[in-house]
């Protein structure tokens, strides 16, 4: 299950909302634990302080990409265009060039 947080007003992530592996709840220290590090803090000093102990949860945390930015800016360039089928057009050059 994901689930997409809104901060600084702009849809910004997707991150779990329970580990994979034990299931233990870490949607709630995403944020702390963003801001903190973005501030300049050693992330494993701030996973300490946020109670998060178990390494299976700390990789969760460690391993996050924030990739949304690039889908946006992938479908902002390329939009919705389907892919290029082989038409009947197609179809026929290529029965004719035979």
């Amino acid at each position: 299950m994901m689930v997409i947080f809104l901060i600084r007003g702009l849809w910004d992530m997707m991150f779990p909302i329970r580990c994979f592996s034990c299931g233990a709840l870490i949607a709630d220290k995403w944020e702390e634990y963003a801001r903190r590090v973005e501030e300049g803090e050693h992330p494993g000093k701030v996973l300490d302080d946020l109670g998060v102990k178990r390494y299976c949860c700390r990789r969760m945390f460690l391993s996050h990409y924030e990739y949304f930015d690039e889908i946006v800016k992938l479908h902002t360039l390329y939009g919705s265009k389907p892919y290029p089928r082989a038409g009947k057009e197609e179809v026929e050059e290529n029965e004719s060039e035979a």
